[in-house]
Parts: structure tokens; sequence; C-alpha cells
């Protein structure tokens, strides 16, 4: 009896830490993992610093969501593999139904000229928030000559049209076999990677698909996620726009929790509230089982040097995709003076003033809706 209560006062301290920090995570995942810090620390002391680190480290192994993972470890280790799923759950289901409801509010209001001045200004200010998270990894990720060279193939060959999940894994194996040879069977994996047939209507089997995907195989940052559902939603299926796509991650950049959260958004755009919920679980759930898989042992992993040789080149490409999407966004954003100065000044904002995402793009809507109230904006 004992041990049931002890087990049930776990969860229901983990549904209080990270349902509280899904309300209030803005940021995005090092604030994130800036709070979990202070909450499993400092304030209640269920791991160490040395342990948290360690747990930063182990999600860089692995695809999705670094900070909702983060989370996922934490619940393991406070309370097995269900309070796995009880933490990732308490830290994502706040910020879904947030999106969900500004979701709905964007069908039924987003194309009128109080939403478009809104997405005005703060597709800008999205614009300079990529660049920034492009920059920030790129001085971590791309430490040498090797790397450089394979994010600049990567984001080339994306813009020309290369399917994305094949360009990480070549990335991979390129990094893995210029510092390891020729002895590992690195180039098998690449063919087990296929492109995807297009459809002609949305239907929530290809949708889960999508986001299974993205799920699955998405390294490096939330941001990277501009690059998958482009390359699906946008170019391959022809389900959403640029515009729309830009504006699903101005909607997860208002919102706290994850930013994989914009799947909620785009699903209810394409398909509702089944298709919201199928795109979210869909997203979310390889993050559930690479977690549950590689949590007990992935320590040991961490320092082998053939998982940090095809980490090492992952990153690289993702740096890559990045930094390509964003060029490419920009273009849709960037449409006169006004934008185009609400990008640089949100730029100098975050390199040189520190400032919060979430207070730019709040800043990014009052110009948007000054601009139209003034009639020089949209």
């Amino acid at each position: 009896m004992q041990g049931r209560r002890t087990g049930s006062s776990r969860l229901r301290e983990l549904i209080v830490v990270f349902g509280t920090l899904g309300l209030i995570g803005f940021g995005g995942p090092a604030a994130h993992i800036a709070l979990m810090r202070r909450e499993v620390v400092e304030r209640r002391r269920w791991l160490n610093d040395a342990q948290l680190v360690d747990l930063v480290g182990i999600t860089n192994l692995i695809p999705g969501p670094n900070s909702t993972e983060m989370a996922m470890h934490v619940g393991r280790l406070r309370a097995g593999r269900v309070g796995l799923v009880v933490a990732g759950l308490a830290f994502i289901l706040p910020a879904a139904a947030i999106v969900l409801v500004l979701a709905w509010t964007y069908v039924s209001y987003g194309e009128t000229p109080t939403g478009a001045a809104l997405l005005y200004g703060i597709k800008p200010v999205i614009i300079s928030i990529v660049a920034a998270a492009v920059v920030a990894f790129a001085r971590t990720a791309l430490s040498g000559p090797l790397r450089i060279a394979v994010a600049l193939a990567v984001g080339l060959l994306w813009i020309i049209g290369v399917n994305e999940p094949l360009l990480l894994v070549a990335g991979a194996i390129t990094v893995a076999t210029a510092r390891l040879g020729t002895r590992h069977p690195w180039a098998a994996a690449a063919v087990l990677v296929p492109a995807g047939a297009a459809v002609a209507s949305v239907n929530l089997l290809t949708l889960a698909g999508v986001f299974l995907k993205a799920g699955a195989l998405l390294y490096g940052s939330g941001y990277v996620l501009l690059a998958f559902l482009r390359g699906d939603l946008v170019e391959r299926l022809g389900w959403l726009t640029d515009a729309q796509l830009l504006d699903a991650v101005a909607i997860g950049q208002v919102t706290p929790g994850p930013l994989f959260t914009t799947a909620t958004f785009v699903g209810y755009l394409l398909a509702g509230i089944p298709g919201a919920v199928v795109a979210t679980v869909a997203i979310f759930l390889p993050a559930f089982l690479f977690v549950a898989l590689i949590g007990p042992f992935a320590e040991r992993l961490r320092n082998r040097p053939a998982t940090a040789a095809l980490l090492d080149g992952v990153n690289a490409a993702a740096i890559g995709l990045m930094a390509a999407v964003s060029i490419e966004l920009g273009a849709s954003a960037l449409v006169d003076p006004l934008t185009a100065g609400v990008a640089i000044a949100s730029g100098v904002a975050i390199v040189w003033g520190r400032a919060p995402s979430v207070l730019l793009v709040g800043v990014g809507a009052v110009v948007g809706l000054a601009a139209a109230a003034l009639g020089i904006g949209p």
C-alpha cells in the first residue's frame, strides 16, 4: 500500500510540475530546460545538475522535440515508464489545447483585416528567430570544414527538391564515413528512406504519415520542422501555402510548450478536430517510443565514437535545412520596407538584447495592427 501511495504521489507531482511548465514554458527548448532545472534540481531535488546535463546529452542522440523528451526522461527516472507517459502528456497537452483554440480562431478570423494585420507583423519576427537559431546552432554544430560542407550541400540540395530525410541520412553517413572509415555499412541505410508519392486530397492516414515521419526523423531543433512540413505539405501534397505554413509557426511561437504543437494547428487547418488529434499524436508518438526504448541504456551510447559521428553529421545536415528554409520563407514574409525593418530590428534584439521570443512576437503583432490602422499594412 505504501508503495502504491508513493507511486500515485509521484505521478501527481509529475502532472503538477510538467503541466505547469506546459502552460508557462515560453521561449523554446533552452527556456524549457532552464525552467525544468529550477523545478527538478533546485526546488524538488529530484536530480542534480550532473544528472540533468547527462539527460540533455541523451536527448541530442535521438530525433524529436528535445525539451519534451527531457520531460519524459525525468518522468521515467521519477516514476518508471508510467511516469514517462504522464510527464510527456502533462507537458504537451496544455500547449496543444491552446494551439487548438487559436487554430479555431484562425480558421474563423484569420482572413479578416485584424488577423491579417497581426500576422503581417509577426511573420518577419519569426524569420529573425529562425535565422538567429540557425546562427546559434551553426556555431556549435559546424566546427570543421567537413560539417560546413555538408550543411551547404544539404541546403542547396533541399532547395532543388531533394527529400529531407534522405538528406539527413546522407549527412550522417558522410561524416561518419569520413571519421570512422568504411568499416561500417552506413551507405545501406540511405536507401531505406522513401521519397513518397503525391496524393490528391487531404486524408487522415496520409496526414498521420507526414507527421510520423517528422517526429521520427527530425533532429536539431523544432525549426527544422519547417523544412519537413514545407517539403510534404506545401510542395509534394499541395495542402498548404507558404503563407499558411508561416502562420502555423507564428501560432507556435506565441504559445507555450513545444513548437511541435504546430502540428495541432496544421492538422486542424486541414481536417478539423480529427486532423488536429491525428497530427498531434503522430508527431509526438515517436518521442515516447524512443525515450522508452533508449532511455535505460542511452548513457552508454553517448560516448561511443560511431554514435557521436552520426550525430555530428545529422546536426550539420539539419543546419543546412534550417538555413535553406529560412531563406525561402523569408522571401514570402519580407514584402516591403516595414517588414524588412521589423525583421532587422528583431534580429538585433535577439542577438544583442537577448529579448524573449514571445516579447518580440507581441511587438510584431502590435506593429502589424498599427500599420493596418495607419493604412500602410496589409
